[in-house]
């Protein structure tokens, strides 16, 4: 990678991690912000990867959108059954689209509900019920693992871990990326637990420990998830949104799994 193209890439990163800080920084307001622009983002790119986007498929896409935002509003309160009233609608919509298959389109439409739709959804919960703090924590230390990751397997990695989705990725590379996710969240519990919202969970630092362990596993498995769908889409990226990085679902693969994980975890601790 040239000068340039990595002095772009930095850059667009940063922007990128600046625009989550501050929004989730906000409060409430801005982690809905946050989850209702990365549904809108993502169900754009993953219709466009899952099928040709044109006039036709607009309104399709559009019932998508409004089906994660409204799946997003649940979250905090909202009756669920507007989620259920747009779903309703898109299957009947998809009786006036004259697809060539209408099977497909629908699933793939329910599909970003579930895969999109339902993390965004729980990274809302999350602030709610805990503290907008707490996702920032997801988000750091999904970095910290990526980081992690980058430098050992670049250093030592030998091992392909999942080399028919990845060829890439090691083992090595892995636990690196583990440990260091898992010592981060130690880090943050040890120094600034009550700063994340956990002091209802005490200062027990195994809490922290399972957390970064939950998000680097699951985070993992979320880039890997992202690589098949790829993969069977014959789709190099999800996009362009962000240079030297590709599109929106390219950077929060990881989040998409780590996040319904997280929730399930401080879930069965409450």
């Amino acid at each position: 990678m040239n000068l340039k193209k990595l002095l772009v890439r930095s850059l667009s990163g940063l922007v990128y991690c600046l625009i989550i800080v501050g929004c989730v920084l906000l409060g409430l307001e801005g982690t809905a912000a946050l989850a209702g622009l990365l549904s809108i983002l993502a169900c754009y790119e993953f219709s466009k990867m899952c099928r040709d986007l044109s006039a036709n498929t607009v309104p399709s896409l559009l019932m998508d959108m409004a089906g994660c935002l409204t799946l997003i509003l649940t979250a905090i309160g909202f009756n669920p059954m507007l989620w259920v009233a747009v779903m309703v609608l898109r299957a009947i919509l998809e009786l006036y689209m004259h697809a060539e298959n209408p099977l497909r389109n629908i699933a793939h439409s329910f599909m970003s509900q579930i895969y999109i739709g339902l993390p965004m959804a729980l990274m809302l919960w999350l602030a709610d019920a805990i503290s907008p703090h707490i996702v920032l924590a997801v988000f750091f230390l999904l970095w910290i693992n990526d980081t992690g990751a980058f430098l050992v397997g670049s250093a030592i990695g030998r091992h392909r871990l999942f080399e028919r989705i990845s060829p890439k990725k090691s083992w090595e590379g892995f636990f690196g990326g583990f440990i260091f996710a898992v010592g981060a969240a130690l880090l943050f519990g040890g120094l600034w637990n009550t700063w994340f919202g956990l002091e209802a969970f005490g200062a027990h630092l195994w809490v922290w420990a399972v957390f970064g362990a939950v998000v680097s596993l699951f985070g993992t498995w979320g880039d890997l998830v992202e690589s098949l769908m790829k993969r069977s889409l014959n789709v190099k990226d999800s996009g362009t949104l962000i240079p030297g990085h590709g599109g929106i679902l390219d950077r929060i693969d990881s989040l998409l799994l780590a996040l319904p994980a997280t929730a399930v975890f401080f879930s069965i601790l409450y």
